[in-house]
C-alpha cells in the first residue's frame, strides 16, 4: 500500500497551527500598527501642541501601561506558540490581542 497524500491532520492539531499562524501575524503587525499610531498621534492638535510648545501635556493614560502591554503581549506570543495544550494557546492568543490593544490605546490617548 502506497500512499502519496500526506495524512490528514487530527482537528487539534490543525487548530494549533492556525493558532499559531494568526499569533504570529498578530506580532508581525504590531509593529506597523504602534507607527502608524504615532503618525496619527502626532497629527493631532493636542499631541502637535505639547511637541512643540509643551502645552497640553498632561491629560493621557500612564506611559508604564504601553510598557506592561508590550511585555504581556510579548509574553503571551511566545506561550501561544509553544503551549502544549491547544485551550492554553488560545488563552494566550487573546491575551496578546488585549494586551496590543491596550498598547495602542496608550498612544492613542495622546492625541
Amino acid at each position: 500500500m502506497n500512499r502519496t497524500d500526506p495524512l490528514p491532520l487530527p482537528e487539534a492539531a490543525r487548530a494549533t497551527d492556525h493558532i499559531r499562524m494568526w499569533s504570529v501575524l498578530a506580532a508581525v503587525l504590531f509593529l506597523p500598527a504602534t507607527l502608524t499610531a504615532g503618525v496619527l498621534t502626532l497629527a493631532s492638535d493636542r499631541a502637535s501642541r505639547c511637541l512643540t510648545y509643551g502645552e497640553q501635556c498632561g491629560t493621557s493614560l500612564p506611559g508604564w501601561l504601553f510598557g506592561w502591554g508590550v511585555g504581556l503581549g510579548l509574553a503571551a506570543w511566545v506561550v501561544a506558540l509553544a503551549a502544549p495544550a491547544v485551550w492554553v494557546r488560545r488563552v494566550a492568543f487573546a491575551v496578546q490581542l488585549l494586551a496590543e490593544c491596550a498598547a495602542l490605546v496608550v498612544i492613542l490617548s495622546h492625541a
